[in-house]
């Protein structure tokens, strides 16, 4: 028996032990990678519907947690410590429920991979017709589909309802397939058809079937399942504005990151914007404040820096957000790092128009140096990977 507060944790969740496999016959064939944030209250009930609808499959569950703040990962561990079949990847520092998925699968073994969600949304009953169909029929990946004949949205909400519908069409840009519901969340694959593409998957946003079937050499055969999308009962929707912004930049990563890092370009878009807080701060202070150039320059210099900083830090660097001390750090960084990228923005246009070269010419040089100095220095030294 567990001692101490293992004992105790385990006393209170009621749980059965589970003896470990004793053959390689009993490896698991099926690893379902559920990536949470703050799903304390869904983690036990997930496990026992699992349970249930998998009786007859070898199978494992792999949590991969990105660091919650409500005792997530704890009850995760306290589980596993009666039942091998569960794992948990604690992932701190980085977020994204797509590199969380990504993560997930590589650090397993099993011939066959699903994804679901921890909010109980998904319709686990479908996961053993789900491997019969690709351990049986010549098929590549099984959707839960939310679109298919016979599945529906639950009780979403209108707004969320018509979102929805509008990313599917959206999908249409970068997935050829005829798939009814690209964004679901909830489907199965073979490992060998994951490990396919996955060196081409962007990892960008929440959305990682739609990735994968982006990212794939050639199109996948496909068979969708329909099922009713089901209310969340505990914890609160990860689903906010910003996931919009996530789901553009897959799409632009899968459109034309292969020319232009999708990063890069929206470091470069906030860097617009950034010029154009520095030259209202400016006009600002000549014609408002009434300071002297160097004064309002310095302002707007120092305005328009920070305003990039934090734009970056909550939309660019999104999976890699700062927060506390660590953002301190961060922004004085790019303070540094921003200097020393407008020493080399003017440097290179001086030297350009010395040269002979056209005045716009030597000046967008200029930009173009600064910019790729700051990306990549604020990539290294301020949105560093701890």
């Amino acid at each position: 028996m567990p001692c101490g507060s293992e004992g105790q944790q385990l006393e209170q969740l009621s749980i059965a032990p589970v003896q470990p496999p004793t053959a390689a016959s009993d490896a698991p064939i099926l690893t379902i990678v559920v990536p949470t944030l703050n799903e304390r209250d869904n983690i036990k009930p997930l496990i026992a519907l699992l349970d249930a609808a998998l009786a007859n499959v070898s199978w494992e569950v792999m949590f991969v947690d990105d660091d919650s703040t409500d005792d997530t990962v704890k009850r995760i561990r306290a589980l596993a410590l009666v039942d091998p079949r569960i794992r948990c990847i604690q992932r701190i520092g980085r977020r994204g429920l797509s590199t969380a998925c990504i993560e997930g699968v590589l650090a397993s073994s099993a011939p066959y991979v699903a994804v679901m969600d921890a909010d109980l949304q998904h319709d686990e009953a479908l996961l053993p017709r789900m491997i019969e169909i690709l351990r049986k029929e010549n098929v590549d990946l099984v959707i839960g589909s939310r679109y298919a004949a016979g599945g529906g949205l639950g009780d979403l909400a209108g707004n969320r309802a018509r979102i929805s519908r509008l990313g599917t069409k959206l999908a249409r840009l970068i997935c050829k397939q005829d798939i009814s519901d690209p964004l679901s969340g909830f489907f199965m694959c073979r490992r060998d058809v994951f490990e396919g593409a996955v060196r081409r998957l962007s990892g960008q946003g929440f959305k990682v079937l739609l990735d994968l079937l982006a990212s794939s050499s050639g199109p996948l055969r496909v068979r969708e399942l329909p099922f009713e999308f089901r209310t969340r009962q505990h914890g609160e929707s990860k689903l906010d504005t910003l996931v919009a912004w996530e789901y553009f930049a897959l799409l632009a990563d899968k459109l034309f990151g292969h020319i232009v890092p999708v990063r890069f370009t929206l470091f470069a878009l906030i860097g617009v914007v950034g010029l154009a807080v520095h030259m209202s701060i400016l006009w600002a202070g000549l014609n408002v404040a009434g300071l002297i150039f160097g004064v309002a320059q310095s302002a707007a210099t120092l305005m328009a820096m920070t305003s990039n900083f934090f734009l970056n830090n909550i939309l660019t660097y999104r999976d890699q957000r700062l927060r506390g001390r660590r953002m301190l750090r961060g922004l004085l960084t790019f303070y540094a790092i921003c200097a020393v990228g407008a020493t080399a923005n003017v440097g290179i246009a001086s030297f350009l128009f010395n040269a002979n070269q056209t005045w716009w010419v030597a000046g967008a040089m200029g930009v173009i140096v600064g910019a790729v100095w700051n990306y990549a220095m604020s990539s290294i030294f301020t949105w560093r990977v701890s």
